[in-house]
């Protein structure tokens, strides 16, 4: 694994949250990394999502755990993943949370990759699905084995210190001072922060259950 490096512009924890390095078929096939392999950071999922936030970090504790468990030592294979949301894909942070997911594993919904060729090796459309009935709020299933895990996230182990109730509502309601505002900020990335780095393999906050009868999720 390389060094953590800060990405610039960025606040320096994201380099040192967890990292998932995975092996991408079609990477591989089209010639974007060698042998396919290539490496995730947080600050990819910022990027991907155009913020920080709890959701976020959620998602991708979430992701990077559960795809640890499917595959113990082994990359896991990017493409080759099938993920299930709880929840339908217009409720609350659904999407959010299925972009993260998207990152990291390549499962996509009908919108994703048809493959290449008739026999539409290495596609992605259909692997990503919602409103599934899940005990968890995802679920992950390796399309090699049929192994599956389902995979909780609760924030509230790590709950809003009471200098930002009094914050929220005044930056949400734009009657925020510029000085507020940057105390929101910073309050904002101290929680995601704790998330990441202080709670990452905190079992009360993501719980990763083996789920191998999990049958493959529907449309």
């Amino acid at each position: 694994m390389t060094p953590a490096v800060p990405a610039p512009g960025f606040p320096a924890f994201y380099a040192h949250a967890p990292r998932l390095t995975v092996r991408d078929p079609l990477a591989d096939f089209l010639g974007a990394a060698p042998g396919g392999v290539m490496e995730y950071q947080y600050q990819d999922a910022v990027r991907l999502a155009g913020h920080s936030c709890p959701t976020v970090a959620g998602a991708w504790l979430m992701a990077v755990h559960g795809l640890r468990a499917l595959y113990g030592s082994e990359l896991p294979v990017r493409g080759e993943i099938e993920a299930a949301l709880r929840d339908a894909r217009d409720q609350g942070v659904t999407g959010v949370v299925a972009s993260v997911v998207q990152l990291l594993t390549g499962a996509a919904a009908e919108t994703g990759f048809q493959g290449v060729g008739p026999a539409h090796r290495f596609a992605r459309q259909g692997l990503l699905s919602f409103g599934q009935e899940l005990q968890g709020e995802l679920a992950l299933r390796r399309r090699d084995t049929g192994s599956a895990v389902q995979v909780r996230f609760d924030a509230s182990a790590v709950p809003w210190p009471p200098e930002m109730r009094a914050l929220l509502p005044r930056a949400i309601a734009g009657q925020a001072s510029a000085a507020e505002r940057e105390r929101f900020g910073q309050l904002w990335q101290e929680r995601v922060r704790a998330i990441l780095i202080d709670h990452a393999d905190d079992a009360h906050m993501v719980q990763v259950e083996r789920a191998d009868g999990l049958r493959a999720p529907g449309p």
